[in-house]
């Protein structure tokens, strides 16, 4: 029963987009009003390369080296979680398990963090520059400390 609802509303979606266009090219052309701009002093303008900041300033370093140091601090509480007899939630154990392709999967989100702060620096975001590696870090930092709060698992005793 879902999935055929699914499937009628994929069609209805794919079926209304012929019909449905959000920017249609108009038959009258727009005509832009003229409005003056009010004058600017040289003082009150900023230029250009003053809003722009460079991709590997102080703060993006300071950034990313946190965004690093989360994640190697999730490395190691997720590692003593599972010597504690813990079960890993997110990844298999035999990943977790394996020390080397676990901290590759750390390195690796490391870096897609950055790439991602770079697309947003390269289009203009630079807000979200910044807010993805503090998400990040708030996130990384977050389970870790979890990890950590986790009580030991003591397994039942073997019966004789």
């Amino acid at each position: 029963m879902k999935f055929r609802f699914a499937l009628l509303a994929i069609a209805i979606v794919c079926g209304s987009s012929c019909v449905v266009r959000a920017q249609v090219p108009s038959s009258t052309p727009m005509v832009k009003p003229t409005v003056e701009a009010p004058a600017q002093t040289a003082a009150t303008e900023k230029p250009r390369a003053e809003v722009e900041h460079s991709f590997w300033d102080k703060e993006n370093a300071w950034l990313f080296a946190g965004v690093g140091a989360a994640r190697t601090l999730d490395y190691f509480s997720t590692l003593n979680m599972r010597r504690r007899g813990r079960q890993e939630i997110l990844i298999t154990n035999d990943v977790v398990d394996n020390h080397a392709a676990f901290a590759t999967i750390e390195a690796a989100s490391t870096g897609i963090s950055i790439g991602a702060a770079y697309l947003f620096h390269r289009y203009g975001h630079h807000s979200l520059e910044r807010w993805t590696s503090i998400v990040h870090i708030g996130l990384a930092t977050t389970g870790s400390v979890r990890n950590y709060c986790l009580k030991t698992a003591h397994r039942a005793p073997p019966t004789p």
